[in-house]
């Protein structure tokens, strides 16, 4: 069963956010729906896993369902183009609530997040400080903030923070901005460089293959604006705040970017009352992103937990 999609945007601080809405297959503007933000990887896109595997599944279980771009990614506004900062991330997050809401098929106080890697960590910190999200999953959520300052730093955050700040002083004085690809360009370069970590391997096939590629899943960021995530943590404050009802997804094989970690220590964390942790069993990190036996359990957990609590 096809989804319908249109194609929206929404603004945001002085630029606009592109989006897709994906509408249930019955779908009926003169009725009012229970939604949901989806939020993608970090380098990814709105086509990618958060639209084309998450969205659309929930928009098949009767949901309308926004995936949109980040801020300066993709084909959203805002320059210069790919900053990676959180808080900007978590605050499109909230743009996009603001553009549901005004919705008349959308129900103002039956709205949900769900959040894929990077997205994932972004979900858990809006949902901490916007109580519209009654209800949030972490689909193999990521602590970008962790993440930077151990295995994207190589475990030198300082010496790391010293290169971009030289950047950012010569870019400041007209040199040429320095973008970065997180991930090698193939396997197979990844292979002969020495990498054997399954999930920058399984990060690079989805991403620079077929399998998942897309032309705006760039895989790139702005280099001297990478700064701003080292002090920042998805889970600062999740034992007092995080209130919601919450569903936190990972696999059993863990990686380098450390899903499996965050996922096990966010759901300990929160205060939710109601939480719920799931694991797939025998599943990666990326095969939760479009992998079709992983989604299924996936997706079998989140339907039922969303129509409970939106």
């Amino acid at each position: 069963m096809s989804n319908s999609i249109e194609h929206v945007s929404f603004p945001n601080f002085g630029w606009d956010n592109a989006a897709d809405i994906y509408l249930p297959a019955d779908f009926d503007p003169g009725k009012r729906y229970p939604a949901i933000v989806s939020t993608h990887p970090i380098g990814s896109c709105k086509e990618q896993t958060s639209g084309n595997i998450y969205a659309a599944g929930l928009a098949r279980a009767g949901f309308v369902v926004i995936a949109f771009d980040a801020s300066f990614q993709g084909a959203s506004g805002g320059q210069p183009r790919f900053i990676e900062d959180p808080a900007i991330r978590v605050s499109d997050i909230r743009f996009a609530i603001d553009y549901l809401v005004t919705l008349p098929y959308v129900d103002p106080e039956r709205i949900g997040a769900i959040g894929v890697c990077g997205g994932g960590g972004y979900t858990i910190q809006a949902a901490m400080t916007d109580y519209r999200i009654k209800a949030l999953a972490s689909i193999t959520g990521v602590n970008f903030g962790r993440l930077i300052r151990e295995g994207f730093s190589n475990f030198d955050p300082v010496s790391a923070l010293h290169a971009m700040a030289k950047q950012r002083t010569a870019e400041a004085r007209g040199e040429a901005r320095h973008v970065i690809d997180y991930l090698p360009a193939s396997v197979a370069e990844a292979q002969q460089n020495g990498i054997s970590d399954i999930d920058v391997l399984e990060a690079t096939e989805y991403y620079k293959t077929a399998r998942g590629q897309q032309p705006n899943g760039a895989t790139s960021g702005l280099f001297s604006f990478n700064s701003v995530a080292f002090g920042w943590d998805a889970f600062l404050q999740a034992e007092v705040l995080l209130t919601q009802p919450l569903m936190v997804v990972v696999g059993d094989k863990p990686g380098g970017f450390g899903a499996y970690r965050d996922g096990l220590e966010i759901h300990g964390r929160a205060a939710s009352r109601d939480k719920h942790l799931v694991v797939a069993e025998g599943g990666s990190h990326y095969d939760l992103y479009d992998r079709a036996e992983t989604v299924a359990l996936a997706m079998a957990q989140l339907v039922p937990f969303f129509q409970q609590h939106l």
